[in-house]
């Protein structure tokens, strides 16, 4: 069951970057970091929509982010989902057949074979995304803790029943729908013929296994995320604005404990200033040169 958390606290943390700033800009020097990753027994990988952006999955804050007349908020949220649940059905069928038509670029692929190579050696990488595309697993990786949810799992808003669900369309009655032109009309698709629990005696309706606007984390993924944020003793993050909390205050928060952070992304965001590194550039070309293999490794 998804509980709210409360948000304001983050927000005012926001305040806190200035003061957790380092008193020099940080460094692009590659070979630098490339030594403390090499001696990191721990190390977490907080990723956002600019890793997948390179896979042609647009970001939620880019331009043209609108689905025939309406835009994300619109749509992902509890209160559309009651009003006109065949909308939003539409809206998801969407995305998941958009999705399911991309692939994992080289970020996805880099993180996905360090974490099995440094798992040889007795090193952990973990990675904590934002993203609900799924391409970190496609790409290999394993064990992800998936902040906002999936759209490839669906649950039940009577029982809370979670399943994986990768049909594309996820029910008949969703086949070619949810084209994303103005002046495509609406299904309206009876509720009796939506996606639906399948748990023995129940048949309610189902939703995307997503956190929606005005929702708050999962504690419980809340939780397995600040354990290993806790735990780590270095931290990558890839392709993330820093403006979507609480978030947003997970890689500040490492940096404020000694730990060393390093940013990657095409441009600075409010955080940058907080953290040892920042590369600039297509995560594609910075991360798998970032987590390529180490000649230290050969010693190991």
């Amino acid at each position: 069951m998804l509980t709210t958390v409360l948000r304001s606290p983050f927000r005012c943390l926001s305040k806190h970057f200035k003061t957790m700033a380092t008193s020099t800009r940080p460094s692009s020097d590659m070979a630098a970091f490339r030594e403390e990753f090499a001696k990191a027994k721990h190390i977490v990988v907080l990723t956002g929509a600019g890793v997948s952006a390179e896979s042609g999955i647009p970001t939620f804050r880019g331009a043209g982010g609108y689905w025939r007349r309406w835009q994300a908020q619109d749509l992902a949220t509890p209160q559309a989902f009651k009003r006109n649940p065949s909308l939003v059905w539409e809206f998801y069928n969407y995305r998941r057949g958009f999705v399911l038509s991309k692939k994992q670029n080289r970020a996805h692929e880099a993180i996905a074979e360090c974490q099995k190579r440094l798992e040889k050696q007795g090193r952990k990488v973990v990675v904590i995304t934002q993203n609900i595309d799924q391409l970190h697993q496609r790409a290999g990786t394993s064990d992800v803790i998936e902040l906002h949810g999936t759209l490839f799992k669906v649950r039940c808003v009577t029982c809370g029943v979670v399943r994986d669900d990768t049909n594309s369309p996820i029910v008949p009655a969703l086949a070619g729908k949810g084209a994303p032109d103005p002046e495509a009309e609406d299904a309206r698709i009876p509720d009796t013929e939506l996606p639906r629990c399948r748990e023995p005696g129940c048949d309610s309706m189902v939703r995307p296994h997503v956190v929606w606007f005005g929702e708050g984390l999962d504690p419980d993924v809340l939780s397995r995320a600040q354990d290993q944020l806790h735990q780590c003793d270095l931290c990558l993050v890839v392709g993330t604005s820093a403006v979507v909390y609480p978030a947003a205050m997970f890689a500040p928060m490492v940096a404020e404990r000694g730990v060393t952070v390093a940013e990657f992304n095409i441009e600075e965001t409010p955080a940058t200033t907080s953290f040892g590194y920042h590369f600039s550039g297509p995560a594609g070309e910075m991360v798998p040169i970032a987590l390529a293999p180490h000649v230290a490794e050969n010693c190991q």
